[in-house]
């Protein structure tokens, strides 16, 4: 028996070696140097032109106009044609979604149908597209009835077993009863639900404490659910907590130092959430000037999602079909008006509704034309978004002690935006993921 257990004991020693050993070795710091003709720096007004970006490790050295590489270093030297940026920020996308393809079942099959291993799967390599388009940063803002998966993922990557962008996760997202779908369903029957459901200050607030105690980053809560055009025409939304559930929410997560994301179209539930002190509105498809001004008293961010909302509408003489023309109707509006107040606007897109075998950069298209300047747009997504997730100086940024989260694209995306669909290089955290 002893020599049984010794040996099973050897077993398993040999099992846990052979799995460690397959843990990619940290690749020793080294020192290179990127030429770059044409920079956008996520910082300056204008272009910056003949510079010399120095990376020494996972971070930026230095930046300097007309510089020389040091001695012995590599350099990369990228074309005269590209244009050299800050990795991309998208601050709303859904890794565990796979867009809502009615023909496929949309969105009810993706959660009754396939195992939480096969939607990793597709996460993962969801994550190694937007990697690959450019966008070195994600938060990522649930999983949609996948669990934690989104942590997994996350510690996946910074562990350097699968590439992908830095993630900030938010885990399951908070609705309430009647706040989140599967629905329609025969109601003997328990069938999963995308979000976390709770009911009331006390349940909400330990559902909040449970979320981050799992690994989220930020928490996510649905302030609105069903939206529909209501006699007279206007867009309605159902309002889904109290604001003496949310306020509980955002304290719990105040305390603990995470921030609150609130998917909000309008009406009550905007209310409530700018009352309860959500620190960014998600989508916000119908703001009023009261809301406005309220958003930037607080200092509330705005992350429009505006493409989502332009794609998959329903025939023109149904409920679906007029639900999203006012959606899309109303939403042009609250962008412009809050684009011109001075609203603080972050770039997301709500990849995961669109299916990630889309370009995630198209959002900017929608960001300019309805009235944003190509440089702002970029900012959104670079300095921006870096303020929204507090690490200003650290992403969305080329500037000495940033991580070296670099990108480049053909042509100039100051004078044709869509430029940015195609990235030709690809640099996070020092490790060239695409090259020219």
């Amino acid at each position: 028996m002893l020599r049984r257990f010794v040996t099973l004991s050897f077993l398993f020693i040999a099992l846990v070696a052979a799995v460690f050993a397959q843990k990619p070795q940290a690749p020793p710091e080294k020192t290179v140097a990127i030429r770059a003709a044409t920079l956008i720096d996520g910082v300056s007004a204008q272009p910056r032109h003949n510079v010399l970006i120095v990376v020494h490790g996972n971070r930026i050295q230095s930046v300097t106009d007309g510089g020389t590489p040091p001695a012995g270093v590599e350099v990369i030297d990228l074309p005269a044609s590209v244009t050299v940026l800050p990795g991309l920020i998208d601050t709303h996308t859904h890794l565990f979604l796979q867009g809502e393809a009615p023909e496929e079942g949309g969105y009810d099959i993706q959660l009754l149908k396939h195992p939480y291993s096969y939607r990793a799967a597709r996460a993962i390599v969801a994550s190694r597209r937007a990697l690959e388009q450019g966008f070195t940063t994600l938060r990522d803002v649930e999983t949609e009835g996948a669990g934690y998966g989104d942590v997994g993922i996350k510690e996946a990557i910074n562990a350097g077993f699968i590439p992908g962008p830095r993630l900030f996760v938010v885990t399951r997202a908070i609705s309430v009863t009647g706040g989140y779908p599967l629905e329609g369903y025969n109601p003997d029957i328990v069938v999963p639900k995308g979000a976390q459901i709770g009911d009331g200050p006390v349940q909400l607030r330990k559902i909040t404490r449970e979320q981050i105690e799992n690994g989220a980053d930020w928490i996510k809560v649905y302030m609105t659910h069903r939206s529909w055009v209501d006699k007279q025409g206007h867009l309605v939304s159902q309002p889904t907590l109290t604001l003496e559930e949310i306020k509980a929410v955002v304290d719990e997560a105040h305390g603990q130092q995470r921030k609150v994301a609130c998917h909000a179209y309008g009406g009550i539930g905007m209310h409530r959430a700018l009352d309860g002190g959500c620190d960014s509105i998600e989508h916000g498809l119908d703001l009023d000037d009261g809301e406005i001004a309220q958003m930037i008293k607080q200092g509330t961010w705005f992350v429009p999602t505006l493409g989502v909302y332009y794609t998959d509408w329903g025939p023109e003489n149904t409920p679906d079909g007029q639900r999203d023309r006012a959606r899309a109707a109303v939403h042009e509006v609250s962008f412009k008006r809050a684009l011109k107040a001075g609203v603080k606007i972050a770039f997301g897109t709500d990849m995961g509704g669109i299916p990630w075998t889309e370009p995630i950069a198209q959002e900017f298209n929608h960001m300019v034309k309805f009235g944003m300047s190509p440089m702002d747009a970029i900012k959104s997504a670079t300095t921006k978004a870096a303020d929204l997730l507090d690490m200003r100086g650290e992403l969305g940024v080329i500037a000495p002690g940033a991580y070296a989260d670099v990108i480049a694209v053909q042509g100039d995306p100051l004078v044709n935006i869509d430029v940015l669909k195609n990235v030709s290089f690809v640099m996070k955290d020092g490790r060239v993921f695409k090259a020219q």
